[in-house]
């Protein structure tokens, strides 16, 4: 398996990515994760239109909490966007912030079982068995379209042009 280091730091510190990182303008790889409700979910579920992948090594922190909700809340404004955010968290674990949080716009999912998203995009955390925090953009043709990988753990994405290329693929 292919491992990627000096990309991602966590407190400072180099961390690997293992698998290939997916690049823009690669067809999207189909992968499945599981949902609050123990079923799977699969990216093809959402096929036809664009999709926000949030990566987030846990939404039991600050920043990745603040992640989630700043895509939820943006998800009100985007037509034919499906937001899904994804991270290594229990689904149980998911289910309970979501409650608390009133995240209710997006779809949340754990990588946690066979970390098929980890591995395929490239996200997965050898160290911690976690996702790296990033954002994919996948259009309605199934092509990947943008790709980031925050370079330190504790820091946020680039909502602005993340949101910004969704809206211009739906217009």
């Amino acid at each position: 398996m292919k491992r990627n280091s000096n990309i991602v730091t966590f407190g400072g510190q180099p961390v690997t990515l293992l698998g290939k990182i997916i690049k823009t303008g690669s067809h999207a790889k189909n992968f499945m994760a599981t949902g609050q409700d123990l079923k799977p979910v699969k990216l093809s579920d959402f096929q036809g239109k664009v999709r926000i992948i949030s990566s987030v090594p846990s939404v039991d922190t600050d920043v990745c909490a603040q992640q989630t909700r700043r895509f939820n809340l943006e998800a009100s404004k985007l037509s034919n966007v499906q937001i899904i955010t994804i991270s290594c968290d229990l689904p149980s674990a998911l289910k309970r912030f979501c409650a608390a949080e009133g995240i209710d716009k997006i779809i949340t999912v754990s990588d946690h079982k066979e970390t098929d998203f980890g591995i395929k995009y490239g996200f997965l955390i050898e160290e911690y068995r976690m996702l790296a925090r990033g954002v994919v953009i996948i259009d309605q043709y199934d092509m990947v379209k943008y790709v980031e990988i925050v370079r330190e753990i504790a820091d946020q994405p680039d909502y602005d042009k993340a949101l910004a290329l969704a809206k211009k693929l739906t217009s």
